[in-house]
């Protein structure tokens, strides 16, 4: 059974109790783009707005359970599938600028008013495909356009957020903003600050994770929402790094491409710092992900030190980065033959084997009565680097080594 075939199968047994159902939100609109544009868009989650009560539909389905009973929202598990299911409401005022106060019992008229933009205001009857359009949604998919229900103004002051997510929609599907949505984004770009930085994370996470990448980190920057986002000085200008990524590049790889863009415009040798960490909120894998592409960069970069210059083992070494791939992808934006060299390179590593056991430990050391301390290590880097260029193949050799460098004098 398929997502649709379970929320269909829901939506059918509310209808057979005398109860609207509809399927609502972004399933629709994602079905609609797909229809009229021949696209592929996937669809996951499919959402149902009904005129039952919770209470209703708690009584309708035994594996059922509440999440937001302020809201009107009940989950309901059918098949392997779990379906959202919300009553029709109207909302109350948005006092803390993210959840209504209050919620009502409404019409299907007063919950699609209620929704940010007219692409996402649509119902879909699952038994007919019939669209129920209140809010000429159905116009904005057909002229690819992005339009705020309502006043424009109105919604972002319900959930300023609201403004990141324009940013999403335009990117993922190829949007022109309305005139009058842009103007009231523009007006409180600044505003974005009042959003929560767990919020604002988990939005740009979405954002950076789609193949529409760079075309939300531009239009974020020409609609001034990157100042209050990333908790720095508004910028704009070209993002050749960012724009030259893999599809199927990481959050970590695609915020340290942007960050590097940005940097170079006000100066290519900007320190890194935690700014962004603490901007979005990055767990602290993705900030030392971030943090590690960026010298990594800088690194393979840097005119002083040309890849091909340097040692075998030391060139090995940086390939056994969790994040050379990463840098390699942003580099080659700048630098298309050194990435094409150290690509190569890593090839041939990665059929050496990348990152080769050891062939001798401290264990060894101390055997040989060697004790930890600074020696101790330089030993075990001097021999594993004999060892990645191939001067070392066995056990024996390296320990040949490490006695005529215990024996050396200081």
């Amino acid at each position: 059974m398929s997502a649709r075939e379970a929320a269909t199968a829901v939506a059918a047994k509310l209808s057979a109790a005398g109860h609207t159902a509809y399927f609502a939100g972004g399933c629709v609109r994602d079905s609609q783009f797909n229809l009229k544009h021949a696209e592929a868009i996937e669809t996951a989650d499919f959402d149902i707005a009904t005129s039952a009560s919770l209470e209703t539909v708690r009584s309708l389905f035994s594996t059922s359970w509440m999440v937001g009973e302020a809201f009107g929202v009940v989950l309901v598990r059918e098949g392997h599938h779990t379906v959202q299911v919300a009553r029709f409401r109207k909302d109350g005022p948005y006092s803390d600028s993210r959840r209504p106060d209050s919620v009502d019992p409404s019409s299907e008229i007063e919950d699609a008013k209620r929704r940010d933009f007219t692409i996402n205001g649509l119902f879909e009857d699952p038994a007919t495909g019939e669209i129920i359009d209140h809010v000429e949604g159905m116009k904005d998919i057909a002229s690819r356009t992005l339009r705020a229900v309502g006043d424009a103004d109105a919604r972002i002051n319900e959930d300023r957020l609201r403004m990141l997510r324009a940013v999403r929609f335009v990117a993922r599907f190829d949007l022109a903003i309305d005139p009058a949505t842009r103007v009231a984004i523009e007006r409180h770009a600044g505003e974005l600050t009042g959003v929560s930085r767990e919020r604002i994370g988990g939005e740009l996470r979405r954002v950076m994770t789609h193949r529409s990448r760079c075309k939300a980190a531009e239009l974020m920057e020409e609609l001034g929402l990157d100042a209050a986002s990333l908790t720095e000085t508004h910028s704009s200008g070209t993002l050749s790094r960012l724009r030259a990524l893999p599809e199927l590049a990481s959050f970590s790889c695609a915020i340290a491409a942007w960050w590097l863009d940005r940097a170079e415009r006000e100066s290519p040798a900007r320190a890194f710092d935690d700014g962004w960490e603490r901007a979005l909120m990055l767990s602290k894998a993705e900030s030392e992900a971030m943090a590690a592409t960026v010298d990594l960069v800088r690194s393979l970069s840097d005119p002083a030190q040309p890849w091909g210059s340097r040692r075998l083992a030391a060139r090995r070494r940086l390939a056994m980065h969790r994040q050379f791939g990463d840098a390699v992808s942003v580099l080659a934006a700048k630098s298309k033959t050194p990435a094409a060299e150290i690509a190569e390179d890593f090839e041939r590593f990665v059929q050496l084997g990348l990152c080769p056991k050891p062939l001798i430990n401290g264990n060894h050391l101390i055997a040989l009565g060697c004790a930890p301390g600074p020696l101790f290590r330089s030993i075990l880097d001097t021999v594993y680097d004999l060892q990645l260029e191939g001067e070392l193949s066995n056990e024996a050799a390296a320990m040949v080594k490490a006695r005529l460098l215990m024996s050396a004098p200081a």
